[in-house]
């Protein structure tokens, strides 16, 4: 093909891939396509040819539909717009629901099996199926989103970006977000201004917009009994039941047998202490948890967060430079301590990495618990973590974001050689 990049071709798709692509094949080539389904045959127009191994399509056509293909939830994203004119942040919309999770389980499987180098038989025990979370199939995954960025651009348009792009989209809704968000979505102002808006709908309080940079404001946030400060620019779990369910699922993770209340347990990534929360609630009053983050102000709040727990502290740093130091200067007494702490760790979606991964293999705590957004850096930090001495024991897959290709997952790994393991 002469000049494929802007050309139609033709195909089937035959699997998943992550990232929310549909595969498929042209003389050998992959293609991966946006827009289709495993099962269908789409017409596609390529708009990335650059890597000689694959190109990137958008569908344009479907010819042969999937029986789980379903009017896309957000219109302005639909297959019917021209594919820069399509909406951003719904990329699974156009899936039947149930599906969606199933497409997510076969690509979080196979990242396990490729990334994570897990034998069939052990996968085939730790996943079994992505669970939804409480209301979201009574609203069809609609409704959920607590935080949404807007953009304006040098006209004042606001709105969400095109897909891939920077360009804003004109929409009448926002189909994934809250009632409250929805309600106060400047959508169809004109700002005047070139930037961003958020608009957030906290747990306490009424929704709010943020205008460009402003000074941050304390908000609060409860999760079950609790409550949390947290700054209402600063990082929050977005979908409306995720705090609680998120905790629930750390607590369910961390194994009784392998847990001590008065070892050094560490939370990393830890925000404003949601998890080392669940830590220590686990752990009850005695309970010494140290929660690790880069950014300050979330550090602050952690440790208002915290306050209740007199061997709880959060603490500002990098946490490949703060586990490095840790390990540097740990006496043996403290490595004894370690051996049997618990961690808990909550990495951006590039995840944990391997040398974060290689320094708590050397710091040798009993057990981690991790929670991840993405299948792929999950499961090459599966293969590091096992490379110093530790195994998966118990995975939990979760659809926190409903009508995209995000998948949530929490893992439990036990040092080898422990009871139980």
């Amino acid at each position: 093909m002469g000049e494929p990049l802007g050309t139609d071709i033709e195909l089937t798709l035959t699997g998943i891939a992550h990232g929310g692509f549909a595969v498929g094949r042209l003389d050998g080539r992959v293609v991966f396509v946006s827009d289709a389904i495993p099962g269908e045959t789409v017409t596609a127009r390529v708009t990335d040819d650059s890597k000689p191994s694959f190109w990137r399509a958008d569908a344009i056509e479907v010819i042969t539909p999937s029986p789980y293909r379903v009017p896309h939830v957000w219109a302005e994203a639909g297959i019917d717009r021209p594919i820069h004119a399509r909406v951003g942040g719904a990329d699974f919309g156009h899936i039947d629901l149930e599906h969606q999770r199933e497409l997510k389980r076969d690509v979080l499987k196979d990242a396990l099996a490729r990334f994570g180098k897990l034998d069939e038989a052990t996968i085939a025990l730790l996943l079994d199926r992505v669970d939804a979370l409480p209301g979201d199939d009574e609203r069809n995954g609609l409704g959920w989103r607590t935080r949404v960025r807007l953009h304006v651009n040098e006209q004042g348009q606001v709105g969400p970006r095109a897909r891939r792009s920077h360009d804003i989209i004109a929409v009448k809704s926002l189909p994934l977000a809250t009632e409250g968000i929805n309600r106060l979505a400047p959508l169809s102002d004109n700002y005047g201004m070139f930037g961003s808006v958020d608009v957030l709908s906290p747990s306490i309080g009424d929704p709010r917009l943020i205008v460009g940079e402003q000074k941050p404001t304390v908000i609060r946030e409860r999760v079950g009994n609790r409550e949390f400060q947290v700054d209402d620019n600063g990082f929050w779990q977005v979908h409306r039941e995720a705090a609680v369910t998120l905790t629930a699922e750390v607590r369910d993770a961390i194994d009784p047998v392998h847990f001590d209340a008065a070892a050094l347990n560490l939370d990393l990534y830890g925000g404003v202490g949601l998890f080392a929360v669940a830590l220590a609630d686990f752990g009850g009053p005695s309970t010494r948890v140290t929660s690790v983050e880069s950014d300050e102000r979330a550090t602050e709040h952690a440790g208002e967060n915290l306050s209740e727990w007199v061997g709880a502290f959060a603490e500002t740093g990098t946490v490949e430079k703060w586990l490095r130091a840790l390990d540097q200067r740990a006496t043996p007494a403290e490595r004894s301590r370690l051996a049997a702490g618990t961690v808990v760790l909550d990495p951006p979606r590039s995840g944990a990495g391997r040398e974060v991964m290689a320094s708590l293999g050397r710091l040798a705590l009993a057990q981690i618990v991790y929670v991840a957004c993405d299948p792929v850096a999950l499961s090459r930090d599966i293969a590091f973590a096992r490379e110093h001495g530790y195994h998966p024991t118990r995975l939990r897959a979760l659809d926190l974001f409903p009508h995209t290709h995000h998948v949530e997952t929490i893992v439990t790994f036990v040092k080898d050689g422990n009871p139980r393991g």
